[in-house]
């Protein structure tokens, strides 16, 4: 029988060198890491989680399976996604789409799966909209995408994620920017000291 929740891949792969370099996903907030507030706000969503990551797996310290990039030379997140379609696969789990997410937003919707499942229409692929912008990571992927993915990587060389939901025909899903954008995304030490500050300002986040 096949799932009704989707799969989910928070994507942790990048190098993070606007943070610093290391796991950006490591960085604590509100007195936990970034990667364990994700992870909980995503537990509900889906089934299973997964994390892609490269490197050794215990660094993370969640009870996650780690699917790690099959392309060399840490070609972006369309190699994560690629990824999580393939282990989906290639291990049989009765799901038929996998939900997408990066590893430095630590306030992503609590409905995401729900809202782009019910968006995605006959293509099976949506990906989120805030405040006029456009964040293709959050995405929902059908398992049966992962051949012309492939293609798309490695055959065209393409590794812009707008070129990908495009090519999926993908249906952008809008979501309101305030009080807060719920896709804000943290890439530097200030970043993460104005998140601060917007966990105290709204601690039901």
């Amino acid at each position: 029988m096949t799932s009704a929740a989707p799969a989910g891949l928070i994507l942790a792969g990048g190098l993070s060198r606007r943070m610093g370099g290391g796991d950006k996903g490591l960085h604590r907030l509100g007195g936990e890491t970034i990667l364990a507030r994700i992870a909980q706000r995503l537990a509900l969503q889906v089934s299973p989680l997964l994390l892609n990551a490269n490197g050794p797996a215990e660094r993370f310290g969640l009870d996650l399976p780690v699917v790690m990039d099959t392309l060399p030379g840490n070609p972006g997140p369309l190699a994560g996604i690629l990824a999580g379609l393939d282990h989906l696969a290639r291990e049989a789990y009765a799901v038929r789409f996998l939900l997408t997410v990066p590893s430095d937003c630590p306030f992503l919707p609590r409905d995401l799966a729900m809202r782009l499942a019910a968006a995605a229409g006959e293509t099976g692929a949506a990906y989120a909209v805030s405040g006029g912008r456009e964040h293709p990571v959050f995405g929902l992927w059908p398992v049966a995408s992962r051949d012309a993915l492939r293609r798309l990587l490695v055959e065209e060389d393409e590794r812009r994620m707008m070129n990908w939901a495009r090519h999926s025909g993908a249906v952008p899903v809008e979501w309101p920017a305030a009080p807060l954008d719920p896709f804000l995304n943290l890439n530097t030490p200030d970043d993460l000291l104005a998140a601060e500050r917007l966990l105290a300002a709204y601690p039901a986040l």
